[in-house]
């Protein structure tokens, strides 16, 4: 699997359903392993073939709104990694169903009360080449990069955009988990006065050794805890679960700040080192975890249900996918492609993007400590525009769900209380909360 350092949540917006409208019949999906009733609204799934020279196909699954899909707006889902199949999100986060994980056999599907389908129209896309179920004949396409999977997409009707704990640049994402940890009290504040004096601020780029070492004893200090979310246990296996000293760590408030109404229970959480400190937006060759660490599995993660499910050959040929032999093993985040980092900060596109008009929201979960809210609510500042709307609370079901702020053109910063770096998979109900109103163009 490859590092899941940052996930661009990155959604396109377009009011016509352009996919849907075209989708071949034979692309319909009537029914699924692991689920016997009948699916709120109809679903699609199939290559869009790329490039014929290579065999160069994208995988992509799209769920109909169930209210108007004719006029409900069209999303388009892309996780991150660099490496990170969208079924990330189909499965744990927004998707039309919750995957309950059986002693035996294939997991059982259950409709998700907060799936994004019910206010739009998702079309999830495994992107690039080489990621989930997307392949290529060609393997010289599995070196890539930013602009080249960006030229594979599709043009579309472009409304606006959010993104969800997106790493964007270099030095504000860089120097965010130092502050990030100090004030969620993960380390002292004698050590993050010292790390800040030796530092001069710079914590992603040291210049000096007294730096690198303060910084190195920061990561110590915050290794062991789960980076995907500060709240969740991070255990080497369930006799441990019980056992583990991360619990004894976060205070019962912390814990119930956490708390999920998700009818099933998040991914475990296996064992994993902390996220390595300053190693995010560089230019060049994105490294994997075998490349980084003497492991293989990205920290802290456990994606067997996903794992389980996409690998039998039943589902893949009810969602009209290739078999394992021709598109090789689903992996939730692969190290087949060699991903290049070639479009430097992201802060210019929002830029270009937000001058001409298009809204963006970009939202975090603030207990994420892979993509700390501290560095995107940076670089959402200085961006320079006006505040039109200062620093609130936002409301979910008459409470607190999170904290935002509006700037001029139509750019908002948002967080989201207690949720970690897949916020729908934490907080459905919030999610799914601000997710409607962005897309009806209310106020959040």
């Amino acid at each position: 699997m490859a590092i899941i350092w940052y996930r661009v949540g990155f959604i396109l917006l377009s009011f016509a359903v352009l996919v849907a409208h075209s989708a071949p019949q034979n692309a319909l999906v009537s029914q699924l392993p692991g689920y016997s009733g009948s699916f709120p609204s109809k679903h699609y799934s199939g290559y869009v073939t790329i490039n014929e020279a290579t065999g160069k196909k994208l995988f992509y699954y799209l769920v109909e709104s169930e209210g108007n899909p004719s006029k409900d707006p069209l999303v388009l889902w892309l996780n991150g990694g660099p490496g990170c199949s969208s079924f990330d999100g189909f499965v744990y986060e927004h998707g039309p169903f919750n995957f309950e994980k059986t002693k035996q056999g294939l997991p059982k599907l259950h409709l998700n009360p907060y799936s994004w389908s019910k206010v739009s129209s998702v079309l999830y896309v495994d992107s690039p080449a080489g990621v989930g179920l997307s392949y290529a004949d060609d393997t010289s396409e599995y070196i890539t990069g930013d602009l080249k999977t960006a030229t594979d997409s599709h043009d579309f009707v472009l409304k606006g955009y959010m993104v969800g704990n997106g790493v964007t640049d270099e030095a504000f994402d860089g120097n965010a988990l130092v502050p990030f940890a100090h004030g969620m009290g993960l380390i002292s504040d004698d050590l993050y006065q010292e790390t800040t004096r030796e530092c001069n601020g710079n914590f992603y780029n040291p210049l000096e050794r007294s730096c690198e070492e303060k910084l190195q004893e920061v990561d110590r200090e915050v290794d062991g805890l789960n980076i995907y979310d500060i709240l969740e246990p991070c255990y080497h296996d369930s006799a441990a679960k019980d056992a583990t000293d991360i619990k004894i760590r976060l205070p019962s408030s912390f814990l119930e700040l956490g708390a999920t109404e998700r009818p099933l229970p998040v991914r475990t959480r296996l064992f994993g080192r902390a996220w390595p400190l300053r190693a995010n937006v560089r230019e060049g060759i994105v490294p994997t975890w075998p490349e980084l660490l003497s492991s293989s599995d990205v920290p802290c993660t456990d994606d067997e249900v996903a794992t389980e499910w996409l690998n039998n050959e039943a589902v893949r040929a009810a969602i009209n996918a290739e078999p394992k032999n021709v598109s090789g093993d689903w992996e939730l985040c692969t190290n087949r492609i060699r991903f290049s980092h070639d479009a430097g900060s992201m802060m210019k596109y929002h830029r270009n993007l937000t001058m001409k008009g298009y809204r963006a929201l970009i939202f975090s979960g603030d207990h994420d400590m892979c993509v700390p809210f501290t560095g995107s609510e940076a670089w959402t500042r200085a961006m320079g525009y006006k505040i039109v709307d200062k620093w609130r609370p936002w409301i979910s079901n008459g409470e607190v769900a999170g904290y935002t702020q509006g700037y001029e053109n139509n750019l908002t910063f948002l967080t989201i209380k207690g949720a970690g770096h897949t916020v729908p998979e934490y907080k459905p109900t919030e999610a799914l909360n601000f997710y409607s109103r962005f897309l009806a163009g209310k106020a959040i």
